[in-house]
């Protein structure tokens, strides 16, 4: 315990403005803190720190003591159970992912895993919101009331989402066959004009063989969302991020943003990045084998210089009701790239079948007489 609090150095504060007093946020975009009231702004100094990759095995065997951790304020969701940063002097606030009233009063100080690196604010939250219309705009068998609704963007929030990205070094062994088509001649006898009559069709089969052999294959960056508080699907949509512009950890870039809480400890994180792994490794080892298809008996991965990061990144999450059913959404504040939930209309998709059936019908009857 005496080493965790060691660690759990830094506090997200509020930064004051030296002009005026007021509270000061990040501006999306920029490297500067800015006062909403006067406009004044301070620069965030530009880190010679290089984004490490820390060693797994290591800091696994440590445990908690071996990460910094940093003091954050948090509230609790009840109704989905997500935690999140509490802004200093926030009277009142709604959980970004699910709109639901938080009870402030419930807000705790926690010690939480402190990131290395993040990728700031991009978008404003501005061009966010445009970036989400367009979406609507653009869905197919949307109901016409939705692109006419006027939704509300109260709710709509920028969060920093936690991520662990895993970089590993792979060796497979593994035995298969390799299936080679080839066509025969085949005779068959049909029926035409009431005559039987014997013809000659291709027929495809595959010849095996038997495969083995190893592949060695270098993983950067596997990303893993390390929140549960999100649709694993709908997050991972939202890549690709710009890793390669990850900049150190500074609780400036937090200011005026949501922080998640991470809810995937760094085993658990390693543990589905090495499923996402072994997925690609199944299409290296059907590569090696070649051939037409493949089959892949077994299989045996070794997993050496494993390395991670623990990141945040940015995106802009708001949940809005529509015939009061609740949908959430999500917008990539670096590349405006929209993942989300959305209603279909039944109308709609009932009136499209009808027409393709009536167009089939039609041309059925036109080239059929």
């Amino acid at each position: 315990m005496a080493e965790l609090e060691k660690n759990a150095q830094p506090t997200v504060d509020a930064f004051g403005c030296v002009a005026c007093g007021a509270d000061l946020k990040f501006k999306p975009g920029t490297a500067s803190l800015t006062c909403e009231y006067c406009g004044a702004k301070n620069e965030i100094p530009a880190s010679e720190e290089e984004i490490q990759e820390l060693d797994f095995h290591e800091h696994f065997e440590k445990g908690a003591a071996a990460q910094d951790h940093m003091e954050i304020n948090l509230v609790k969701c009840d109704t989905c159970g997500a935690e999140s940063s509490l802004e200093p002097n926030i009277a009142s606030s709604t959980c970004p992912y699910c709109a639901t009233p938080l009870i402030v009063s419930n807000a705790h100080t926690e010690s939480i895993i402190q990131p290395k690196s993040l990728l700031p604010f991009k978008l404003t939250k501005k061009e966010a919101i445009e970036a989400f219309k367009t979406w609507i705009n653009k869905l197919w068998f949307a109901p016409n009331a939705l692109k006419k609704a006027v939704l509300s963007f109260d709710h709509f929030k920028g969060v920093y989402l936690p991520f662990w990205t895993f970089d590993s070094s792979t060796n497979t062994s593994y035995t298969g066959q390799r299936g080679d088509h080839y066509y025969v001649s085949e005779t068959y006898t049909t029926t035409e004009n009431g005559k039987s009559v014997t013809k000659t069709r291709q027929v495809q089969k595959t010849r095996w063989s038997h495969a083995s052999g190893k592949i060695s294959h270098a993983f950067d960056d596997v990303l893993v969302p390390a929140s549960e508080s999100l649709p694993k699907k709908q997050v991972r949509e939202l890549e690709p991020w710009d890793l390669p512009n990850l900049v150190p950890f500074d609780t400036k870039y937090l200011s005026g943003f949501i922080t998640e809480k991470y809810q995937v400890n760094l085993e658990t994180g390693f543990d589905r990045a090495r499923v996402d792994m072994e997925d690609s490794i199944t299409g290296h080892i059907r590569g090696d084998i070649g051939g037409d298809v493949q089959r892949i008996h077994t299989r045996n991965t070794q997993f050496s210089d494993v390395t991670f990061k623990h990141i945040l990144l940015p995106a802009y999450v708001s949940a809005y009701k529509f015939k009061e059913k609740l949908y959430r959404f999500m917008v990539n504040a670096r590349t405006g790239e929209v993942q989300g939930e959305r209603p279909w209309s039944v109308v709609k998709i009932v009136l499209a079948v009808a027409g393709v059936i009536a167009v089939a019908a039609a041309a059925y009857f036109l080239f059929g007489q």
